[in-house]
């Protein structure tokens, strides 16, 4: 689905959408903005590239932070309920990642953790390793997987 087809079908299910980047760094709420229209459904996107902005913005954890750090399943599940509990809309879809250069043997370039809450439902969270493609390529990458979980929600 491209992001005219995801707002289309958001549209369809009177569903409002927001995000919760951090190393995409608003690349989802751009993609979605920029189709005319996207407006009467896409309410808002948090950028929390730092801990203390996920905190502040997301209601993220200082223990989940601390437990399992910034990139880990359950950081972006707490982003993506945060998202949609702040932003009072129907989806919410989060990003957390390592786009590089760089990374750790524990947390290595290009792992990004992906959060998809939908009202009424569980939230779900995966992990994806795109690999150390650069950080243009993960951020990238990472940005058509979270539109793709968007698609999914609403298929």
């Amino acid at each position: 689905m491209t992001p005219t087809e995801i707002l289309a079908a958001a549209r369809a299910q009177g569903v409002t959408i927001a995000t919760a980047e951090s190393c995409t760094g608003g690349m989802v709420s751009a993609a979605l903005t920029d189709i005319a229209g996207s407006s009467d459904v896409f309410d808002r996107g948090f950028v929390t590239y730092s801990n203390a902005a996920k905190m502040a913005m997301l209601g993220v954890s200082p223990q989940t932070l601390a437990r399992y750090g910034a990139v880990s399943e359950p950081v972006a599940l707490e982003m993506a309920k945060g998202a949609m509990d702040n932003a009072g809309v129907g989806l919410a879809v989060s990003i957390t990642g390592i786009a590089g250069p760089g990374g750790s043997e524990h947390k290595p370039e290009g792992r990004v953790c992906f959060g998809i809450a939908r009202s009424g439902q569980p939230t779900q969270v995966e992990t994806v390793e795109f690999g150390p493609l650069g950080r243009d390529e993960v951020r990238l990458a990472a940005t058509c997987h979270a539109l793709g979980l968007l698609a999914t929600a609403l298929a």
